[in-house]
């Protein structure tokens, strides 16, 4: 009888290879990022958004982003080794060497870099390259190991690509797209810190000082309803300055009751496993809250 086919050694290792350096670009953080991209490209023109910046935008962006990612996998493979929600990473692994992982991390960034440069404008190359020192530099680096409030402030390198979608298609800086970067800003503790009260006892053996580590599962209930709170101021901006309509408005007074109801569950009937979804729900909170955006920007156009 003939032999089952197999698949061979080498492209065995090919396939696995593939699969590590996809996985250190972080495909569903970037996925999330570049619907904020979209909208960001959308809500600059009143009409369809031109081809070329699309395309070329949303390419470049997503590339500098995964080189982003890729130098946070470079940068905390000693700590992502001792932690259970990471030590299967590719580098901890042994699957990718910290050589390669640098070369793929530099390449992917220079492209990027490039086609935002050459074929969308250097006002969102370098924009986009700002972005990326914040996060794996000054975010990774640094911030995430030096203070409790390291994902405030390095929360605004996260916070760019609706900005960086605006001036792909404008050229300019605009007000507006400040306002959506002030909305995934305020967004960003309360997303994190929720998955650092369900992950502190990682973070404590690792010495990074999240909130709850340093100050305690307690103040960060109190402080994510706080921020749940002062979310929801920052997403009525766009309607009173005229920039969204009542779709908007609807759509995201019904997210941020959501928002603000998990997290004072949170903080005042908890449960095991409560911080994960309340980390769960607000990912489908910005998502929706953008499709949201879109929705409402061609709604009241039109």
């Amino acid at each position: 009888m003939p032999k089952p086919l197999t698949l061979s050694q080498p492209q065995h290792k090919l396939s696995l290879s593939w699969r590590a350096y996809f996985e250190m670009t972080k495909p569903k953080v970037v996925a999330l990022m570049l619907l904020t991209v979209l909208v960001g490209m959308c809500l600059a023109v009143p009409g369809i958004v031109p081809l070329q910046p699309l395309v070329a935008g949303m390419a470049g962006i997503a590339m500098m982003a995964g080189a982003a990612a890729a130098f946070n996998h470079l940068i905390d493979r000693k700590i992502d080794g001792l932690m259970a929600r990471t030590y299967n990473r590719p580098l901890p692994k042994g699957k990718v060497s910290t050589t390669k992982a640098a070369v793929f991390a530099v390449m992917l960034g220079l492209i990027g870099f490039v086609i935002l440069y050459t074929l969308v404008n250097p006002l969102t190359a370098w924009l986009t390259f700002a972005s990326l020192i914040g996060y794996a530099l000054v975010y990774t680096a640094y911030l995430k190991r030096a203070t409790s409030q390291n994902i405030v402030i390095g929360g605004l390198a996260g916070a760019m690509p609706p900005l960086l979608g605006w001036t792909a298609v404008t050229n300019e800086l605009h007000g507006y797209a400040l306002l959506l970067v002030i909305i995934i800003f305020t967004w960003t503790p309360p997303h994190f810190w929720a998955l650092a009260i369900h992950r502190r006892k990682e973070y404590a053996k690792v010495d990074i000082p999240m909130l709850p580590v340093t100050h305690g599962v307690e103040f960060t209930k109190t402080c994510i309803l706080l921020y749940t709170i002062l979310l929801t101021i920052a997403c009525l901006l766009p309607v009173l300055v005229g920039m969204c309509g009542p779709v908007y408005l609807v759509g995201s007074t019904m997210l941020s009751c959501g928002f603000i109801y998990k997290a004072w569950q949170l903080k005042y009937h908890d449960y095991p496993g409560l911080a994960m979804k309340v980390f769960t729900f607000s990912i489908y909170h910005l998502m929706v809250l953008f499709i949201v955006l879109l929705v409402d920007h061609y709604f009241w156009v039109a």
